[in-house]
């Protein structure tokens, strides 16, 4: 069994892949603190443009989630996301390379097989 508390992955983000009841998670927090201290990093540049941006995209949710998933609004902000995640990282997707593929699928794999349930005691047995 692989070790929970090493990355899956190791470059350029690490991710963890862990077993829960029914499936797995994937930790992505590593990817998710470069997007923070790039976002971070662009607010400190310009402010109130990463202000207006993010307000416009909360805006563009809010109407989406009466308009519904499929409305010109959760269009344009799904497009606004897009736009704002290729200003900071590329564009939001996690590289995996090489033998990390190997790795990640292994895992992924590893969680993913049946478990054995352990045999129920027989009624009456000590």
């Amino acid at each position: 069994m692989a070790d929970d508390r090493m990355p899956t992955v190791g470059g350029p983000f690490r991710i963890h892949a862990a077993a829960i009841p029914g499936g797995a998670t994937l930790d992505i927090s590593h990817y998710l603190s470069v997007l923070i201290l790039a976002l971070a990093g662009q607010a400190d540049e310009d402010g109130q443009s990463v202000l207006d941006d993010l307000q416009h995209i909360a805006a563009l949710d809010r109407s989406a989630g009466h308009q519904g998933p499929d409305s010109h609004a959760a269009h344009q902000r799904d497009t606004c996301v897009e736009t704002l995640l290729d200003g900071l990282v590329s564009d939001g997707s996690i590289p995996v390379y090489g033998v990390q593929v190997l790795r990640l699928a292994d895992r992924l794999r590893e969680i993913g097989q049946p478990k054995a349930v352990p045999a129920q005691r027989q009624v009456g047995a000590a």
